[in-house]
């Protein structure tokens, strides 16, 4: 008897849309979403001991068109969007099962009227929304290899842009999103093989709609609006 995928838990958090999303997990843990559990798992029994570990696993389903037949290759970002590599070569969300694994650290277990126990975390590449499938503990004398190859992946740089907000902008933000915000647009929300400084880009992020544009490393704000 074949076993039928269902959702456990959806995340809730400020990433609205895919553009602006950190590229990988863990990249910028000033963001916290909230995993909450679908009805029919909400046994705190389910979590009983969840709180020993300080990483989680979680697996999850990408937001993409299905597809009608296999593709056995992507272009990935990082060469530029031309070039053509296999598909399990990649972390492309254009696979034969749209399933993504992000590590994220858990914050703690928060006990709510409405959803039951929600567990609080930090570091999630996944847009609100997302349907999580299985959530585990991360093992560090298992998971963890520091000297692994990345391959074409090379290596991501944190917060390698400096951000800049003008003063008539940066009040529209909440005081206690700014520093959030701004971890976020340092990780370069752009396309890896678009570098054009006059070109304007637009991202959503909880309430707020930012534009921007990059010249070298700096990225200037340039236009806010709340919605």
């Amino acid at each position: 008897m074949s076993t039928i995928l269902q959702p456990i838990a959806v995340i809730h958090n400020d990433y609205r849309e895919k553009f602006g999303i950190p590229r990988q997990s863990g990249l910028v843990d000033e963001v916290v979403s909230a995993v909450i559990f679908e009805k029919q798992f909400r046994n705190p029994d389910a979590l009983r001991g969840i709180e020993g570990y300080s990483h989680l696993w979680l697996i999850w389903k990408f937001d993409v068109p299905k597809q009608d037949k296999f593709i056995p290759t992507v272009r990935p970002p990082k060469l530029g969007g031309n070039t053509r590599m296999g598909v399990f070569a990649s972390r492309s969300p254009f696979r034969p099962n749209p399933l993504g694994l992000s590590c994220v650290k858990l914050v703690e277990i928060q006990k709510t009227e409405k959803y039951g126990d929600v567990l609080i975390v930090k570091g999630a590449d996944l847009k609100n929304g997302s349907e999580i499938f299985d959530i585990k503990p991360y093992l560090p004398y298992a998971d963890s290899f520091p000297d692994a190859v990345s391959g074409f992946a090379l290596s991501e740089i944190s917060g390698s842009l400096e951000v800049i907000f003008p003063e008539s902008l940066i009040s529209i933000v909440p005081n206690e999103k700014i520093a959030v915000l701004k971890a976020v647009l340092a990780q370069d929300p752009r396309p890896a093989y678009q570098n054009n400084p006059e070109r304007i880009y637009t991202m959503s992020f909880g309430s707020l709609e930012v534009s921007f544009r990059v010249n070298g490393n700096v990225l200037t704000v340039t236009d806010m609006k709340s919605f």
